[in-house]
């Protein structure tokens, strides 16, 4: 086991640059299944969840390797079997992103129930209900075990705009005989990406970046090259983290175009940023005012499906409230467990209002002290890190695991902007 040891208190400056995006990098990797033939992807984040799913499929059979410490070649004309392994998939919620793939290329796929941040029920349903649909035979005991001798395009309208589904359904869809339209899609930057793979490899694919996509099945995709794009919840992790530690930081190679309502609702924290070509500029001594809503209500920060702010990033839009002027509430719609975490800020000195499993209530600002934590998920554990650098004196934040599924070199990143992190073994 590891841990972070931080003393906070000073601000941080510098230039950081984002890795690629986490969200995005795992379906484009189960994506590469659906052609034998050589795939280059760059910009990989160097992280767990990356680590986890290339084991997975090396067990499949595939020939992956490094060829520097963010590019990847990968051949996937050896996969031997269709059975995961359930200690891999156990460590990750991505392991579900290849049942489509599967199903399409090789027929059949046996898959132990995924693993994943502890954050709240997240359902299945809406995967099988489009693989059935696109003639999929699902059996489910201790396992998933999902085959098709041959997959038919249809119309299918999904009952939410599940993320993981979407990107599960396409990859069935691009191979599957006929025409098939997805109603309902998700349209997350990262399922943006990963049709203009699948197109880039061979798919035919219309409506990319709408809520219907119009998928014309073939009969192989190609090899290629592929760069995964910024990941936009790091930006924002960056922003917030500027602020709080009232330093300043120029974010590079940012996407404005996923940006959009992350920026807005930060301004309603009291955070401002310039954009300099591609680059984001957070300047020290934000304001840290929160606005209120017209007639001097309460303003209130909500998440939801894309283009609504990412529930990603909730957990650090609520630790950088703490430091701002003034009274809001969160709405964490998604996710019954996203909120858990808040015990440790309350434990740090910050004033936050526990209203139900979904919502609470910040006062601000408050100073943050020190403490001993521990990282329940992913972003929680970044939004703690954060709390920790801007907090006064020293803290031990344990489980940090939980941190590197996330966000790569992370230590080394704020190292350069002049924190005091230090990673041990314990």
């Amino acid at each position: 086991m590891e841990r972070f040891v931080i003393q906070g208190g000073n601000p941080l400056n510098g230039s950081i640059t984002p890795s690629g995006n986490k969200n995005e990098v795992l379906p484009v990797l189960a994506a590469t299944i659906l052609t034998d033939e050589k795939i280059i992807l760059r910009n990989i984040p160097k992280i767990k969840d990356v680590e986890v799913v290339i084991e997975i499929m090396k067990d499949l059979g595939s020939i992956i390797e490094w060829i520097d410490e963010t590019t990847l070649y990968i051949v996937n004309k050896e996969i031997n079997k269709i059975e995961l392994s359930k200690t891999l998939c156990q460590k990750i919620r991505a392991s579900i992103l290849f049942l489509g793939p599967m199903v399409a290329k090789h027929k059949r796929v046996i898959l132990p129930p995924p693993g994943g941040d502890v954050i709240g029920r997240r359902r299945l349903d809406t995967h099988f209900i489009g693989l059935e649909k696109l003639g999929a035979k699902i059996e489910i005991s201790d396992v998933f075990d999902v085959s098709a001798d041959k997959l038919l395009g249809k119309e299918i309208f999904l009952d939410e705009p599940s993320v993981t589904a979407t990107e599960n359904i396409i990859m069935a869809a691009v191979m599957a005989s006929g025409v098939t339209i997805i109603r309902n899609a998700a349209r997350e930057p990262h399922v943006v990406n990963l049709t203009k793979f699948l197109s880039s490899i061979g798919a035919r694919i219309e409506g990319i970046g709408g809520s219907t996509l119009y998928i014309t099945g073939v009969d192989r995709l190609y090899g290629g090259e592929f760069t995964i794009s910024p990941d936009y919840l790091e930006v924002g992790s960056f922003i917030g983290l500027a602020a709080l530690t009232n330093g300043s930081i120029r974010i590079k190679d940012c996407k404005k175009e996923d940006m959009h309502m992350i920026l807005m609702n930060f301004e309603k924290l009291g955070i401002f940023v310039e954009w300099e070509g591609n680059d984001i500029i957070v300047k020290e001594n934000q304001p840290l005012i929160i606005k209120d809503d017209f007639m001097g209500a309460v303003p209130k920060i909500d998440d939801g499906p894309w283009p609504h702010f990412p529930t990603d990033l909730m957990s650090i839009a609520i630790t950088v409230a703490t430091k701002a002027k003034g009274t809001i509430i969160f709405f964490e719609k998604m996710f019954e467990g996203r909120m858990y975490f808040v015990d440790n800020l309350i434990g740090m000195g910050a004033r936050i209002i526990p209203c139900d499993p979904h919502r609470v209530v910040i006062v601000g600002p408050s100073a943050l002290y020190g403490a001993t934590l521990d990282s329940p998920d992913v972003r929680a554990g970044m939004s703690l890190l954060i709390a920790a650098l801007a907090a006064k004196g020293e803290s031990k934040i344990y489980n940090i695991r939980q941190i590197d599924r996330g966000y790569a070199f992370i230590e080394r990143k704020l190292q350069s902007l002049g924190a005091s992190i230090v990673r041990e073994s314990i």
